[in-house]
C-alpha cells in the first residue's frame, strides 16, 4: 500500500468550485464508505475545510487509486471527472507525506500559519477511524503530521498573531468601519468556527454579540461563554435574525451549512431604506450569504474570494521560511524511517534463513555423532550461532543504514536475490498487528 493525496484548494480552484466539492460533517462518513468500496483503496481520510477538500488514501496502485478517488469526488460535486481534474492536485508516496505535513503546519492555508487546521485534521482522522477507514499507513502518517504541526507552532513564530480566516476578515471589516470597539456584531453559526469568531470579536472590543443558529440551545451556549468572558452576548434562533440586522454594524456568517442561510430579500427588508454601513463577513463554504447581498446599498461583503485575492500577494516572512525548513527536515526523517522499515522484514527473513541452516546442520551432527558429550555439544551450538551472528551483523546493520537513503529499497532486493530468500517471507513478517490506540490516537 502506498500513500496518495488528491484534492483541490484555494490555490487550484475558485470558491464556486470549492463550494460544490465541500463535504459536510453529515456526508463525510458516506463518502468514506464509498471510497473504501473502491477496488484500489484500502484506507482513507477525508479533510474538508473552508478552503480545501482533500483525500489521503492508502492505495494498491497509483493510476487505479487516482481514478477511484477522483470519481468519488466528481460524483459528490456533480462534476464530470475530466472537468474536475483541471482543479485537482495529486501527490504520491513521499510527495503525499510532504504535502500532508505542509498542510498540518498551516503553510498551505489561505492564512499562512493558522492553527485551526491541526484540529480539523485531527477531527478528520477521528471520523475516518470511527468509520473503519484507517489502518497502519494512515495512522502513522497522520499522527506524524500532527506532531509536525505542533512542532512548527511551538518552535517558530508563524502564528504569533493568532491569524486565521476570521481575523483577516475582521481586518477588512475595520478598513470599512474603523475600529470595531463599541460596534454591534451579529454572528451566524455556533460551531467551532463560530466560537473562533466570537473570540476574535470579543478581543476586538465589540459592544455586543448576538449569536444566531438553527439550534437555539447551541446559540445560547456560545452566547453564555462569550458573556462569561466579558462581552455582552445573547443567543437567538435563526428565524429571529432579520430583526437584529437593522441595528447591526457587522455580520459574520460561518455555519458550515450546505446552501444559502441568509437571503438577500431578508437582509434588504431588515435594513429598510437605511444606508448605514454594514460589513458582511461570509466565511462559509459553501457561502452562507446570498451573493446578491453585495449589491444592496451600504453593504460591503468580505468573503473567501476577496480574502484570497488579498492574502495570496502577502510576502513570505522569515518565520514562514523557518517553518518550511522544519517541515522539510521532518519529511526527510519520515521517509528515511519508512525506507528503513521496509528493509526490516528482509533482514528478519535473512536471519530466519540462517537459523534454519544452523538447526539443520546441528541435526546432521547429532545423527553422525550421537554419543557426543552434552557439554561439548552445547559449546558447539553456541560457537556456531556466534559465528553466524557475527557474519550477519555488519551486512544487516549496513543494509538498514543504506536503506534510509534514496533508493534504499534496492538493497533489500539485493539481499533477497543473493541469499535466495522467499519474496513472500518479508511480506508475511511485516503483516501489521492490531494497533491499540490510546488517547489522541497514540500507539501503545
Amino acid at each position: 500500500m502506498s500513500l496518495l493525496a488528491i484534492g483541490l484548494s484555494h490555490r487550484t480552484a475558485e470558491v464556486r468550485v470549492l463550494e460544490r466539492a465541500a463535504v459536510s460533517a453529515d456526508d463525510a462518513p458516506k463518502l468514506l464508505d464509498e471510497l473504501l468500496r473502491c477496488p484500489n483503496v484500502g484506507e482513507a481520510v477525508l479533510l474538508s475545510t473552508c478552503n480545501r477538500v482533500e483525500v489521503y488514501a492508502a492505495v494498491e496502485a497509483f493510476h487505479g487509486g487516482l481514478a477511484d478517488i477522483a470519481g468519488v469526488l466528481a460524483r459528490h460535486a456533480g462534476f464530470d471527472v475530466t472537468e474536475l481534474f483541471g482543479h485537482l492536485y495529486v501527490h504520491y508516496a513521499g510527495a503525499a507525506a510532504e504535502h500532508l505535513f505542509t498542510v498540518a503546519a498551516g503553510l498551505d492555508s489561505m492564512v499562512v500559519g493558522e492553527a485551526q487546521i491541526l484540529g480539523q485534521l485531527r477531527t478528520a482522522y477521528q471520523v475516518a477511524e470511527t468509520a473503519g477507514a484507517t489502518g497502519r499507513v494512515l495512522h502513522e502518517v497522520v499522527q506524524h503530521a500532527l506532531r509536525v504541526g505542533k512542532r512548527v507552532h511551538t518552535e517558530t513564530g508563524i502564528d504569533q498573531a493568532g491569524a486565521s480566516v476570521v481575523s483577516e476578515a475582521l481586518v477588512d471589516a475595520e478598513a470599512v468601519l474603523g475600529a470595531l470597539a463599541s460596534r454591534r456584531a451579529v454572528l451566524v453559526g455556533a460551531g467551532s468556527m463560530g466560537g473562533l469568531a466570537a473570540a476574535h470579536l470579543r478581543r476586538a472590543g465589540v459592544s455586543e454579540i448576538v449569536v444566531a443558529n438553527r439550534t437555539l440551545d447551541n446559540a445560547r451556549r456560545l452566547a453564555e461563554i462569550t458573556a462569561e468572558d466579558g462581552t455582552p452576548a445573547r443567543g437567538i434562533a435563526l428565524s429571529d435574525l432579520p430583526a437584529e440586522l437593522a441595528a447591526a454594524d457587522l455580520l459574520v456568517a460561518c455555519t458550515g451549512a450546505i446552501g444559502t442561510v441568509i437571503e438577500a430579500d431578508a437582509v434588504s427588508a431588515a435594513r429598510g431604506r437605511s444606508t448605514r454601513p454594514l460589513v458582511v463577513c461570509d466565511l462559509g463554504l459553501p457561502r452562507d450569504v446570498d451573493p446578491a447581498v453585495a449589491a444592496l446599498p451600504g453593504i460591503t461583503v468580505v468573503d473567501l474570494c476577496t480574502l484570497k485575492e488579498r492574502l495570496h500577494s502577502a510576502p513570505v516572512g522569515e518565520e514562514t521560511r523557518r517553518a518550511r525548513d522544519l517541515v522539510a527536515d521532518e519529511v526527510r526523517g519520515y521517509l528515511a524511517a519508512q525506507r528503513s522499515a521496509e528493509v526490516t522484514p528482509t533482514v528478519a527473513a535473512l536471519r530466519q534463513r540462517a537459523a534454519e541452516v544452523v538447526d539443520a546442520e546441528l541435526l546432521r551432527l547429532d545423527s553422525k555423532l550421537p554419543e557426543l558429550d552434552d557439554a561439548v555439544r552445547h559449546e558447539l551450538v553456541r560457537t556456531v550461532r556466534r559465528v553466524v551472528d557475527k557474519l550477519l551483523h555488519t551486512p544487516t546493520v549496513r543494509v538498514k543504514e543504506l536503506a534510509a537513503g534514496p533508493g534504499g529499497t534496492t538493497y533489500a532486493d539485493a539481499l533477497r536475490e543473493l541469499f535466495g530468500l522467499d519474496p513472500q517471507a518479508p511480506a508475511a513478517l511485516s503483516t501489521p498487528r492490531t494497533v491499540d490506540h490510546g488517547q489522541d490516537g497514540d500507539q501503545r
